[in-house]
């Protein structure tokens, strides 16, 4: 008999796990998992534990500032996560198996005051920084303003990318433009590979604050159509433009945030197709549920539910709002990430 999990890889999803948490890393594998993604609160919380203060010793011995620690300690932990995941990479040549690290998210903090032209160079020039030598490394690149420019320039360069933090059509298809002009400036096709994270709970957060007057058929549903939408569009256009691997969307944020949902709220909605990023709550709770998955991601609301989503949800107003705050979401743990570097610093070498 299947588990819950497997039912949902048996309608066509890849899971993947929204950690690069050793334990749970394997831990997912075994369940079915063929991908994962890192940020810096995820490597922020591994530090905290505790588990890793042995490194941290070696690293701070050999005389490495907190920052270039930080990213010592993520490179490290990716690379590992990388080592479960390539047997799938290989197996599915190239089409799978990919494990995600997020260039520096402080790029875009105001407080650094870089211009737009010298975001997207350190975005270019970071790509190719800890893409090399990788061959099943996705490099996280935001859908701000900046990421969206460096696209095209990254693509070229044979970079296997994951465009994130993208709220909004707008934003997927600005991505996928530039993605796709890289691509044709490549000498060949193969071996190109992308993907979209589209994130969903945060936007039935951010209706519920701030569009309180959707009807309850459409309140908690925003997150859902956007990213099926999306999704719609990305399927017919690489239907157009064939490739040899497939260039997918990853449905993210896909843990839920509202009193009352089922933790598999949206894991279920998506069934089917493409890249879920489960956190591993998310994946256990279902894995616990009993319940089975069936296709679900090419079914929408009603027409009416529809309608008034339209007509009540201003896109480029949630898109400015969620992208601020995304940005600030990913800022603020890379600074505390630093941060808790300084602290480890103290407790394990005092007296140095």
């Amino acid at each position: 008999m299947s588990t819950p999990l497997e039912t949902l890889i048996a309608t066509g999803t890849k899971l993947w796990l929204d950690s690069i948490d050793p334990d749970l890393v394997a831990r997912d594998r075994a369940l079915g998992a063929t991908g994962a993604t890192s940020n810096p609160v995820i490597v922020a919380d591994l530090i905290k534990s505790g588990r890793f203060d042995g490194t941290l010793e070696t690293l701070l011995r050999a005389g490495l500032g907190d920052d270039e620690i930080a990213w010592q300690m993520t490179d490290r932990l990716v690379r590992e996560a990388q080592e479960v995941f390539l047997p799938v990479w290989r197996q599915s040549g190239g089409d799978d198996g990919y494990v995600s690290f997020e260039v520096d998210p402080l790029l875009e903090d105001p407080q650094l005051g870089l211009s737009h032209a010298q975001r997207v160079d350190r975005y270019l020039s970071l790509a190719r920084q800890w893409s090399a030598g990788h061959k099943n490394r996705m490099i996280k690149v935001p859908a701000t303003e900046a990421g969206i420019g460096a696209l095209e320039q990254i693509v070229a360069g044979g970079i296997t990318i994951n465009v994130t933090l993208i709220f909004t059509k707008r934003q997927y298809l600005a991505a996928r433009d530039a993605v796709w002009r890289g691509a044709r400036a490549r000498e060949s096709l193969e071996g190109f590979k992308s993907v979209y994270s589209i994130f969903v709970s945060r936007l039935d957060v951010y209706t519920q604050k701030h569009v309180p007057e959707l009807s309850a058929a459409a309140q908690g549903q925003v997150g859902i159509v956007n990213a099926k939408r999306t999704w719609l569009e990305n399927q017919a256009f690489w239907s157009a433009h064939p490739t040899p691997l497939k260039q997918e969307i990853v449905f993210a944020s896909t843990g839920t945030k509202t009193a009352g949902d089922p933790p598999w709220k949206y894991l279920e909605a998506f069934a089917g197709s493409d890249i879920e990023t489960n956190p591993p709550a998310t994946n256990e709770a279902y894995q616990q549920s009993g319940r089975t998955a069936t296709r679900q991601v090419d079914q929408l609301p009603p027409q009416a539910v529809l309608d008034e989503i339209d007509q009540k949800v201003d896109l480029e107003q949630l898109e400015e709002t969620l992208l601020r705050e995304g940005i600030k979401k990913f800022a603020d743990p890379q600074k505390e990430l630093v941060a808790l570097i300084g602290q480890k610093r103290q407790a394990l070498m005092p007296s140095a």
